[in-house]
């Protein structure tokens, strides 16, 4: 068994752990800090104030946010808090912002790892932190897509996003009738548009879900409401957490018609949970998460996903369902992170007295 780590973990603080609505990546942070509490190890969380999981809270967090003193206050918030607790760690792990890691770069000692969830990567960023921390700063992403453009890859590995199967219901049958699903923000790369095309040409109901975005809204006027009829096309706007599980559990598939490298997209191991297929488009990770005729389809474009609407019943539920648990469910995600923490140089308590970690003794020391 693995002895106890002590771990920090930094997220950014705009939504707490777990989220009320809304939140992938705090979902995901929830599920991954109650499965090591579980397994024994002595985890910190830095986070939104209103955070609520088994762990060392140290909230944080300078609303609206998104100013640049906002942002200065912060990365100061939590790098100096790393830097004053840094004898308490065997590991960071930061999902936040890489930038926050200044202070502890260069002791190579002390494993590191910043995982993105998003396109975007500051690769000048990485580069620089690569050369102050040497090997002791590893990177993760929720899919190869990611990295794709990566410089190095030695440095890199995937590591999906994933789910708690236990809040979602698994059903094996849900009648030809069944409607199809879109669920996420309402903005054009998300491609509610597409869906709805789809669904037309497919001669099926569709029910849309998701915040409407006001930055688009000019968008939602004319590309959505308009085939809004509160029967072939519903919209029901945001959703809870019971009503998302109704809603992709009584469903034939979802649609995710993106137009963008879409990273990950949880709402496809939410819908694979529940043993619902997946149309999607094939970008960005939908084809490192869809198996065709097996969890779904990766399509080419609309008509290639009206096809894959028609095949749907030839996908077995079950065998949807049975793939989520093997690649995208809570405890593999924990065992994967888990596995690369004793990998980095947690497999043994560490002395935390200012002295080297074992995984990086031939690195410079603290």
């Amino acid at each position: 068994m693995t002895q106890p780590l002590h771990i920090a973990i930094t997220a950014d603080p705009y939504l707490p752990v777990p989220p009320r609505l809304y939140g992938g990546i705090e979902r995901v942070l929830d599920f991954l800090v109650r499965g090591l509490a579980a397994r024994g190890h002595h985890v910190t969380l830095f986070a939104h104030p209103e955070s609520d999981v088994p762990a060392t809270l140290i909230p944080y967090g300078a609303p609206p946010h998104f100013t640049k003193s906002a942002r200065r206050q912060e990365l100061w918030q939590v790098g100096s808090q790393l830097w004053k607790r840094r004898h308490q760690f065997d590991l960071i792990h930061s999902f936040g912002r890489l930038a926050a890691l200044t202070a502890v770069l260069p002791l190579r000692g002390l494993p590191k790892i910043q995982s993105y969830q998003r396109n975007g990567v500051p690769w000048r960023s990485i580069g620089a932190a690569r050369r102050i921390g040497r090997t002791s700063i590893q990177f993760t992403a929720c899919s190869s897509n990611v990295y794709r453009d990566a410089p190095a890859r030695d440095a890199w590995r995937t590591i999906f996003n994933g789910v708690d199967l236990a809040k979602y219901t698994f059903r094996a049958d849900v009648g030809d009738d069944a409607p199809l699903a879109f669920l996420g923000h309402i903005e054009p790369i998300k491609g509610a548009h597409n869906a709805i095309a789809i669904a037309k040409a497919a001669g099926r109901q569709l029910i849309i879900a998701g915040n409407q975005v006001a930055e688009y809204k000019d968008y939602f006027a004319a590309e959505i409401a308009p085939h809004i009829d509160g029967h072939r096309v519903q919209y029901i706007g945001p959703v809870d957490d019971a009503a998302k599980n109704a809603l992709l559990s009584n469903s034939a598939a979802l649609l995710m018609p993106i137009e963008w490298e879409e990273p990950f997209g949880i709402v496809m191991a939410e819908a694979m949970a529940c043993g619902t297929p997946v149309i999607g488009f094939a970008r960005g990770s939908v084809c490192e998460v869809v198996r065709d005729g097996v969890n779904g389809y990766a399509c080419r474009g609309n008509a290639d996903a009206v096809w894959a609407v028609g095949r749907v019943h030839d996908i077995d539920r079950h065998a949807v369902r049975q793939d989520c648990e093997r690649r995208f469910s809570s405890t593999v995600i924990v065992d994967q992170y888990e596995s690369l923490y004793c990998e980095l140089g947690g497999a043994d308590p560490l002395v935390r007295a200012g002295r080297p970690r074992t995984a990086f003794s031939s690195q410079a020391a603290e």
